[in-house]
């Protein structure tokens, strides 16, 4: 089975202990969870990208705040706020920090390179990409209510696990709004080459939000009937 996972299984001990060849690398992967939880985006390559980008920053000053108070990191500051306007677009795609900036910094690009124009094929005229520091997925409904889109794609990184301080989360929600909780959105999570590769990731990120439009709904409202075909 350890052919098969990243999972820690079949590990050994050595008497009572674990042999050091399991202990080092599992203090090294906590050490790697720690490093992506204070992360910080890289504002330069996404300032290097092509597509239009709005700067947002949450309520939440700094990330010792962020940890403490999740609910700031769930709204918009003052300034954020202002700054957003009613869109001419039926979507908004929201790049949020969360609990790993590593997750958006190496995952991000890549991923919005094949889902911005498969997008397009399916006729979504998507706003601006908003970047959100210190932010919570329910971020994204202030965003999109402010902006008046139908539908709001957030993509953030997700809690570091041991073998994966990099994953990064995909939540679409049918008419974004503030008040609305986690039965609304349909998430999809793991988005990595180690997990759910990019292509894979955009074409069930458009499978959903085209159903999404068609229905008029996520969530418990958008049954998830996309079927992956893994590659051989």
């Amino acid at each position: 089975m350890r052919a098969f996972t990243a999972a820690r299984i079949a590990l050994g001990r050595t008497g009572a202990a674990q042999p050091l060849r399991a202990v080092l690398p599992f203090r090294l992967a906590h050490a790697h969870a720690r490093d992506a939880v204070y992360s910080s985006l890289d504002k330069t390559l996404l300032s290097d990208q092509p597509w239009p980008k709005q700067w947002l920053h949450s309520q939440a000053i700094h990330r010792e705040e962020y940890l403490q108070r999740p609910d700031k990191g769930r709204q918009l500051d003052d300034r954020s706020a202002e700054a957003l306007a009613p869109a001419d677009a039926d979507m908004a795609i929201v790049l949020v920090d969360g609990l790993s900036a590593t997750a958006i910094n190496q995952h991000a690009v890549p991923l919005l390179e094949i889902l911005l124009p498969l997008l397009q094929v399916r006729q979504f005229r998507v706003a601006p990409v908003q970047v959100v520091e210190q932010g919570r997925v329910a971020i994204g409904d202030a965003i999109g209510a402010l902006l008046q889109v139908q539908l709001s794609v957030v993509l953030i990184g997700e809690r570091p696990g041991l073998s994966s301080p990099d994953s990064l989360g995909a939540y679409l929600t049918w008419q974004p709004r503030p008040g609305l909780t986690d039965e609304a959105r349909n998430c999809i999570s793991n988005i990595r080459p180690q997990g759910l590769p990019y292509q894979l990731a955009a074409e069930k990120i458009g499978y959903l939000a085209a159903e999404a439009r068609r229905l008029q709904a996520t969530g418990i409202g958008l049954k998830d009937n996309y079927t992956i075909q893994l590659p051989e």
